[in-house]
């Protein structure tokens, strides 16, 4: 096995620098973005140096990684849109699905390699892959969830508003009594005075 490339010994932080860089300069200026991630790799104690050659070989694999992702996302959005799918939830469940063929037919595939033929990592990446859609399918679910818990409170709450000023306005008009105006609260709006 060969060993790991150094753009991949990268802390994560600096990783992400390295992505948002290497957009920023649209995809080119390898001996200062070298320089500049030098200097980052020295004031962070990290004896890591990493050359123009081992940037630009990562940095034409993140660009087309970056055009694939950006395809993907307009691909989604045009197919969504012609199939009048605007719900999010919709939206998230259909991708979900494609990302379940795609894994389906890359699992087919491996099933029939032999055992030497099987590359391990294919499968690792598969795995990861749907354990990380379906914990994002569970997260936006939970967060939806809250989202309408939290409109029916408002709206609850408002109701329960206008019901009170309006039962306020009908005993300014009947002219009752406090302790009847208190028992009616409590009967008929469960509030306590």
């Amino acid at each position: 096995m060969p060993p790991p490339k150094k753009v991949e010994l990268l802390p994560g932080e600096l990783r992400s620098w390295l992505h948002d860089e290497l957009k920023a300069r649209g995809f080119g200026d390898y001996v200062g973005l070298a320089e500049a991630l030098n200097f980052r790799l020295e004031e962070e104690g990290l004896e890591l140096r990493i050359g123009k050659s081992a940037l630009h070989n990562y940095g034409q694999e993140y660009e087309q990684f970056a055009k694939l992702q950006e395809e993907a996302g307009a691909w989604a959005q045009q197919w969504m849109s012609e199939n009048d799918l605007s719900d999010e939830a919709e939206q998230h469940r259909v991708l979900f699905q494609m990302m379940t063929s795609v894994a389906f037919k890359v699992l087919k595939a491996q099933m029939m390699k032999t055992g030497e033929e099987i590359d391990p990592r294919e499968l690792h990446f598969l795995g990861k892959m749907m354990k990380d859609v379906m914990s994002s399918s569970g997260i936006r679910e939970k967060l939806m969830s809250d989202e309408r818990d939290r409109i029916a409170r408002e709206a609850r709450a408002a109701a329960q508003a206008e019901m009170t000023e309006r039962f306020d306005e009908a005993v300014a008009e009947a002219g009752l009594g406090e302790e009847t105006v208190a028992k009616m609260r409590r009967d008929f709006l469960g509030l306590r005075t």
